[in-house]
C-alpha cells in the first residue's frame, strides 16, 4: 500500500488507523495520522464531522469530560 505524505510536514507519511464504534461496529480508516513525531498531523471522522490540523494526544476522550 502507498501511503500519502503528509501534506503538513511533508516527511512523514500518514497511516490509517481504525477503531470500534460505541456498539463494538469496526471502523475502518478512521483516523489517518502522521508518523512524524515531531508533526503529528490528525484527519479524522467524528459524527460525520471531518476534523483536522490537530496534534494526537489534544484530542480529549469523552470519558476524561467533565
Amino acid at each position: 500500500m502507498d501511503l500519502p505524505q503528509c501534506r503538513k510536514c511533508s516527511r512523514g507519511a500518514l497511516v490509517p488507523l481504525s477503531d470500534f464504534g460505541p456498539r463494538g461496529a469496526s471502523l475502518e480508516y478512521k483516523v489517518w495520522a502522521c508518523i512524524n513525531p515531531v508533526c503529528g498531523f490528525t484527519i479524522r471522522i467524528d459524527k460525520g464531522v471531518v476534523i483536522y490540523g490537530l496534534k494526537v494526544g489534544d484530542l480529549k476522550r469523552r470519558f476524561d469530560e467533565p
